[in-house]
């Protein structure tokens, strides 16, 4: 059988990483079209590994470095990050790599050591890096940049200055699954890389704000971005770190996103009422049923969308347990610059309004309007008040697209 094939992805350097076709589910979210855990080996005096792979890949990324050099002649290992994704196949590595220094974050080299204390890290040659220390490789320079929770507070990126490549490990990354190495390769891959933004980094929009303007005081050249996950950015890179600082300062367009569940379609009844009045104000109206649509796709619908109306059915004197799941899930990630309406209904007794009410309150989100709700069924005068308030919701939404 033939071994799995490295890829040069430019002169000296190669992409050892593997690719998950199975993987569905990462984080919590829906990963319908795979993933992959993206490793890169540098050869030049010095031979450097920069991130590993799930520890149940460890032998197929073995394999492929094997194409290139003798694992054992490794000098360097860099952990850019030390979530097990990345750093599982550590071990592996520096059984083999004895000699190798291995390199990390002050908080990468204590998070490593206490995730692996009983697998060798009282043996390993750590060396911590600061942002702006730099590494000769012979005739490369690796330079380190802390890109402090990007998304865990130990996380890192490396610089390979001459040939002004950025290892990004999490940041800019895509969970797909495709034999393409390359973003030109690979059709929609901006709207992947939104998706994985809405779901992993949205929380941390003020962080990134200060690593685009970290990354600008350093003055550095990127001609490649070369993630941890999916494809490698080499045309036009800069836009996607663009698109990361529209994303962080929370930039909106004029859209409604209407978010619901439904037991006997009376929620159903008003969601579709409320983006009729939306659409009939000129308003973009985006419709999501919760079991019907992925959250991580939904999420990444909400991060332009201002407005946010969201309906549940009472079950239990409580909300739908879709609804309740998708808050928790939706406040977790703390969607800035949102206004949000709270509809639903209820037949024998009413509790899924006030408990949506109370997890925006607590999450110390704003309400666009007044929340409203039906008993039983929605008659004509409800139906009415339905699109009015989608009216409603779409003028607020033109406002807040406009600040």
């Amino acid at each position: 059988m033939d071994e799995p094939q490295p890829l040069k992805i430019a002169e000296g350097i190669y992409w050892v990483g593997v690719v998950d076709w199975n993987l569905r589910d990462f984080h919590g979210y829906e990963t319908p079209k795979g993933g992959s855990y993206n490793a890169y080996l540098i050869v030049d005096e010095k031979i450097a590994l920069i991130d590993t792979v799930k520890a149940s890949f460890s032998d197929e990324m073995l394999k492929r470095i094997r194409q290139i050099v003798d694992p054992a002649k490794i000098d360097y290992v860099i952990s850019n990050h030390v979530e097990m994704d990345h750093s599982g196949s550590l071990p592996a590595i520096m059984d083999i790599a004895t000699n190798a220094t291995l390199i990390a974050s002050a908080k990468g080299k204590s998070g490593l050591c206490e995730h692996y204390r009983e697998m060798g890290c009282d043996n390993w040659n750590f060396h911590v890096a600061k942002t702006g220390d730099e590494i000769k490789l012979g005739k490369r320079t690796l330079m380190f940049i802390e890109a402090t929770m990007l998304h865990w507070p130990d996380s890192m990126q490396t610089y390979l200055k001459e040939d002004k490549i950025l290892f990004s490990n999490d940041a800019f990354g895509q969970h797909i699954a495709t034999s393409k190495r390359f973003d030109d390769e690979v059709e929609d891959v901006m709207e992947d890389a939104a998706i994985y933004y809405a779901n992993i980094l949205l929380p941390f929009g003020g962080q990134v704000i200060k690593y685009v303007e970290k990354v600008k005081e350093l003055g550095i050249s990127i001609d490649m971005i070369a993630p941890a996950h999916g494809v490698i950015w080499r045309k036009e890179p800069p836009r996607i770190i663009e698109a990361y600082g529209r994303w962080a300062r929370g930039e909106t367009a004029q859209k409604v996103l209407v978010i619901y569940d439904t037991m006997w379609g009376s929620t159903e009844k008003m969601a579709m009422e409320i983006a009729e009045g939306v659409r009939e104000a000129g308003v973009e109206v985006r419709v999501r049923h919760l079991r019907k649509n992925d959250w991580s796709m939904t999420m990444k619908e909400l991060m332009d969308s201002p407005v946010i109306a969201i309906g549940s059915p009472t079950m239990n004197n409580k909300m739908f347990y879709t609804v309740a799941g998708f808050l928790t899930y939706m406040t977790g990630l703390h969607p800035k610059n949102k206004k949000y309406f709270l509809f639903g209904s209820y037949g024998w007794g009413g509790g899924a309004v006030k408990g949506m009410e109370k997890e925006i309150e607590s999450a110390r989100f704003e309400l666009a309007t007044e929340s409203m709700q039906v008993k039983f069924r929605p008659f004509e005068d409800d139906l009415k008040q339905c699109r009015d308030n989608g009216k409603r919701l779409a003028e607020i939404a033109k406002e807040e697209a406009k600040s």
